[in-house]
């Protein structure tokens, strides 16, 4: 037995090594290092990690499990909360959430709960376990829009519940921001996402591709003539957000959303498949928070220079510890207290550099955090090929703009209870990215949660269709 104030380090690739593949940098814990991360959790009884979880994981129950060395009653204790435990053990920001609140981070390190969860959900993937079955039918069908970390949870609660349910995905893969948003090396796509989603499947919920809700079928349409009895919105916010800087149109720049998307739909990372994504030198990714790590550590890995640019210092970088670092590492330069104020571009409309000025931090704004002021006259250039600018996403208005009688707000996010994802539409529930803007992947599984137990409770006292 080790240090019990210390967690069980957890084996990574070397950063010189994985900067030049899209193989998982994290190698996660073997049966040993587990068993041995498990013993340092003093299974509190009001455990305060559940409380600090958005889906509320038994977590003391699962980790006692691994004690046990019962790693299958690990896994039903975790899916009976979770549709995703694979990917919540690898990209949850559990410092912030379950480890942020565990007593032992007191006086020592937090139990690794999120890299003993990633080693339960992997073996019952190797093992062949699947999540425990589904109640009686009940003869009503729901649909949910959008097949991300919102949808795929709600469909499967409620599929556990005895609905007929169908997800409907206007990609033509599913698995949302899973799929599209982040890279290979962090989240395997077919080890670990294709994996999560079959189980989810295996529950008996159906999943329809290249139909996009609004287009192809409209909400009004699925309730009144598709014999739908409710429909659960989790379409997430894949709107791109840009600066209105000029040059902001020219070849070479890019949203975050769209350089992921390329790189991660159209396999950009695997050097037999051809990609639209341009061979780039030197990049500048606009931005500080997660998405903005992802970018740039996926333009280092296609070959170029990376910068990440941000206008506050690194104390109020958004993004994760763990993303920063592993950044750093692979040699990613921060260029932070800097802010972008035109893209250069050459006489073929290409991106040729991006003039910039320092930043210097103000008072706190409205969000508490230091505002950050220009320093006049401290303008310089950095000569570039491509910009990426990861400022965050807004739902997509397509669905709210051809949807009788759902409420919007100011930022076009659907207005939906918090506790239930109720909408101001009868039989109408959403919740995740669609409601909050852009968020984690584990709150959008809570509010997935939240939308199927409000569906239930609507379904079990109305008539339904």
């Amino acid at each position: 037995m080790g240090d019990v104030l210390k967690k069980v380090p957890v084996r990574e690739q070397d950063a010189k090594v994985r900067a030049a593949n899209f193989e998982e940098v994290c190698y996660g814990y073997n049966a040993e290092e587990a068993l041995e991360e498990a013993q340092r959790c003093i299974g509190c009884r009001n455990a305060q990690c559940v409380k600090g979880c958005p889906v509320a994981i038994d977590i003391p129950g699962f980790i006692g499990k691994v004690k046990q060395n019962d790693i299958e009653g690990a896994y039903q204790i975790i899916s009976a909360s979770s549709a995703l435990p694979a990917v919540c053990g690898r990209v949850c920001p559990q410092e912030s959430q379950c480890e942020g609140k565990c007593i032992r981070g007191i006086k020592g390190e937090p139990v690794s709960i999120g890299k003993l969860e990633r080693f339960v959900a992997d073996w019952a993937r190797e093992a062949g376990i699947k999540p425990e079955g589904t109640a009686e039918k009940k003869g009503k069908k729901v649909a949910v829009i959008g097949s991300g970390p919102a949808g795929l949870t709600c469909a499967g609660d409620l599929a556990k519940l005895g609905y007929d349910v169908t997800i409907f995905e206007a990609l033509h893969e599913p698995g949302g921001v899973l799929v599209y948003g982040i890279p290979e090396f962090r989240l395997p796509k077919e080890a670990v996402v294709q994996k999560e989603i079959e189980n989810v499947k295996a529950l008996g919920v159906k999943i329809e591709t290249n139909v996009i809700i609004g287009k192809s079928v409209t909400i009004d349409q699925l309730l009144s003539e598709e014999g739908f009895s409710a429909v659960f919105i989790g379409s997430g916010a894949g709107l791109p957000k840009f600066m209105g800087i000029p040059g902001e149109n020219a070849n070479g720049v890019f949203s975050a959303n769209e350089y992921l998307t390329r790189s991660n739909l159209m396999k950009a990372f695997r050097q037999d498949a051809p990609t639209p994504i341009m061979k780039s030198s030197k990049v500048a990714v606009v931005g500080g928070g997660n998405v903005a790590m992802d970018a740039a550590r996926t333009a280092l890995r296609l070959g170029a220079e990376v910068h990440i640019v941000y206008r506050r210092s690194e104390e109020e970088l958004p993004a994760r510890v763990e993303e920063v670092h592993h950044a750093k590492e692979e040699g990613i330069i921060f260029d932070l207290l800097t802010n972008p104020v035109e893209i250069l571009v050459d006489d073929k409309g290409w991106v040729k550099g991006m003039t910039c000025i320092r930043m210097e931090l103000g008072e706190p704004d409205a969000s508490g955090r230091r505002r950050p002021v220009a320093v006049p006259g401290s303008e310089f250039t950095l000569e570039l090929d491509t910009v990426i600018m990861a400022l965050g996403t807004s739902p997509n208005p397509l669905i709210s703009s051809t949807t009788e009688g759902l409420e919007v707000n100011k930022w076009k996010c659907i207005v939906a209870d918090e506790q239930n994802g109720q909408t101001s539409k009868e039989g109408v529930y959403a919740g995740g990215d669609a409601v909050t803007g852009a968020a984690t992947v584990i709150l959008a599984m809570g509010a997935g949660r939240a939308g199927a137990r409000g569906i239930d409770e609507y379904l079990s006292g109305h008539g339904g269709n």
